[in-house]
């Protein structure tokens, strides 16, 4: 039975204790007490919690020492790392949000309102964009999916789509806006005229010649192409098993067979056979070089990335079909094709473009210094 004590604050009002206390075998296996202003809402709340712990294993529910958010996300990342290696931009999101109050907070106290509040937080105090909190979000959620059922967190199901539900109503979750930026046919060959000149000084470790107009054709993105291997091509079909294929519910071992356009394969076949990979090279290299070349040019918010919009939107502007594309492209999702309408009328803007004779024919980078370049950081 439960039992209430009083006693006075120093304001002068009554403060009413309710206490709970469970014994079995003149031992207490459990207690519990709140505190209340009014008798009557101490002895209701003593009722309801009585019978609340007279339910098939609601003790050792109650019992139970919280486990916190950091916890949970740790456990994460330790468990599943073995079985499927996170990004590192999930990694180091996840990794920050343990070390936030947020990882403090213990599963039973995860309320829809405590996201809401870290969300706003981050935006408010941090200064942190809607699409950033949005994905702190996403990346949190995948280890609430799995707390509960996985490893028997008491972890609220309904907390991450409610706090979700509210921040969108608010505005301060939205997707990531939609890149149309295109390379213009001046640009492309700056740029290109740039990596020729660096190159032909011998300072370049990196054929970016051929990596830029190999994007642009074949629609990769720069991880994919360091990944291509010699023994993965299908000569006959003019295809590439491109691996780990960026995927939204599969990161790694979502491998497709991907089709070379012509002027794709041709600059392909130009690479010398010197390693495993066509291309052996450190994406973030070609990433930071493609940067500093725009930097250098004065190329305005033009990323390696948007090579492969152009390639895209340029099969279109072909006249080709969806699927037709889609077997260039990768992609599975045909809805998420719209994106790439932002045509420049009919026909191949690249149809007899000098420059790709050129690449093709042009130079290679010396092959000792690329394998070596292969297991270093970027270039400076």
């Amino acid at each position: 039975m439960g039992t209430i004590t009083q006693r006075k604050r120093k304001d002068g009002s009554t403060a009413h204790t309710a206490q709970i206390r469970i014994m079995k075998k003149g031992e207490t296996v459990y207690q519990e007490s709140q505190t209340f202003d009014r008798k009557a809402t101490a002895q209701a709340w003593i009722r309801k919690r009585e019978a609340e712990l007279y339910e098939p294993g609601a003790i050792e529910k109650a019992s139970r020492a919280g486990v916190t958010v950091k916890e949970m996300i740790e456990r994460y990342l330790d468990q599943y790392e073995k079985l499927r290696p996170l990004g590192k931009t999930k990694r180091a999101t996840l990794n920050a949000i343990k070390e936030t109050w947020l990882g403090d907070v213990v599963d039973t106290d995860l309320t829809s309102q405590k996201l809401v509040e870290y969300a706003m937080g981050r935006m408010e105090k941090d200064g942190i964009q809607a699409q950033t909190v949005g994905n702190d979000l996403a990346h949190l959620g995948a280890v609430l999916s799995v707390a509960r059922p996985a490893w028997g967190y008491e972890v609220d199901p309904l907390a991450m789509p409610d706090a979700r539900r509210v921040l969108r109503k608010m505005g301060a979750v939205t997707r990531s806006n939609e890149r149309n930026r295109r390379p213009t046919l001046d640009e492309l060959e700056r740029i290109l005229k740039y990596f020729q000149e660096v190159r032909d000084r011998r300072k370049q470790e990196i054929d970016m010649v051929r990596v830029v107009v190999f994007a642009l054709f074949s629609t990769r993105r720069q991880e994919e192409i360091t990944r291509i291997r010699w023994s993965l091509l299908n000569d006959e079909e003019q295809s590439a098993l491109i691996t780990d294929m960026k995927n939204p519910g599969q990161k790694y071992g979502n491998d497709v067979w991907c089709i070379m356009p012509d002027e794709a394969w041709r600059v392909l076949q130009s690479m010398p056979r010197v390693a495993d990979e066509v291309f052996p090279y450190n994406s973030r290299s070609i990433s930071a070089s493609f940067t500093r070349a725009c930097n250098f040019l004065e190329i305005d918010d033009l990323h390696f990335h948007d090579l492969r919009h152009d390639g895209v939107s340029r099969l279109f502007e072909k006249g080709w079909d969806i699927p037709k594309v889609a077997s260039v492209s990768g992609h599975r999702d045909w809805n998420s094709m719209r994106r790439y309408t932002h045509l420049r009328g009919k026909g191949d803007p690249y149809e007899g473009w000098a420059m790709l004779e050129e690449v093709i024919a042009g130079p290679v980078i010396e092959a000792r210094k690329r394998v070596k370049r292969r297991a270093e950081d970027p270039a400076p």
